[in-house]
């Protein structure tokens, strides 16, 4: 971003505190119910510098990773059969959109009962929410790739591999890559929730502990600062990869 919109968000984030200061101020509510953001942020700093966060992050960010990389490894093969077999859309489609309507809050203490508090559970639970909005993105990608373009590959006697990675990829990959953006975000959104539903260690385990056997409510902001900085981080990550391959601002 330019620095001028570095200088704006930059704005925003100052009246935010000062709104939340002086919703605290108001109301005078106590700091367990609504710490001021200068306890948050002294908790925040305390919790890292004495290592209660950064196991529990390390464990997060382990299952973001593989949840991620395997639902949008699997998005990536079914979205391409989608947008290419009309048969393969009539038979998954109703099932693709039926396992998106179901709430994944639901469905995580059925995958840990399934496969247990450890990490499978988890990275499944990623796997699935990350799944739907990318196979959406490739497909609507592939879909859009120039028929023109298909048909002067054929004409020049490319093979199926060589129109694959010299046409179609190329042409789907901005739409890939914004369902990455909403995918690596929701894939922290169902590490937080996997574990939620069950686990030791994870920064879900940890806003559970600060909200009940700690009764640390400035530790659960400082949790949930942290989960939205790794949302952010990751989200920036795609971004940077999109403009390198795509040479989007």
């Amino acid at each position: 971003m330019s620095r001028g919109a570095w200088l704006s968000v930059g704005a925003v984030f100052a009246v935010f505190l000062l709104a939340w200061k002086g919703i605290v101020v108001v109301t005078g509510l106590r700091p367990f119910i609504l710490p001021p953001p200068e306890t948050v942020a002294s908790r925040f700093v305390g919790a890292w510098t004495d290592g209660t966060i950064a196991p529990h992050l390390a464990t997060t960010l382990v299952e973001v990773a593989l949840g991620f990389a395997v639902g949008a490894g699997l998005a990536l093969v079914v979205g391409y059969a989608l947008a290419r077999s009309a048969v393969v859309e009539r038979l998954l489609s109703p099932y693709l959109v039926a396992a998106q309507a179901t709430p994944i809050l639901a469905l995580a203490p059925l995958f840990a009962l399934w496969f247990g508090s450890g990490l499978l559970g988890k990275v499944v639970i990623c796997a699935l929410i990350v799944f739907f909005p990318v196979a959406v993105a490739t497909m609507v990608g592939i879909r859009s790739v120039d028929a023109r373009l298909l048909e002067l590959g054929r004409s020049l006697r490319a093979t199926r591999r060589q129109i694959l990675t010299t046409l179609e990829i190329p042409a789907a990959l901005p739409n890939i890559l914004g369902g990455m953006r909403v995918g690596v975000t929701l894939a922290v959104v169902g590490a937080i929730v996997g574990e939620w539903a069950g686990a030791d260690r994870g920064l879900g385990v940890l806003i559970n502990l600060a909200r009940g056997s700690l009764f640390d409510t400035p530790l659960m902001f400082a949790t949930l600062l942290t989960i939205a900085l790794v949302g952010i981080a990751l989200y920036l990550v795609v971004v940077a990869i999109e403009r390198r391959f795509v040479g989007v601002r």
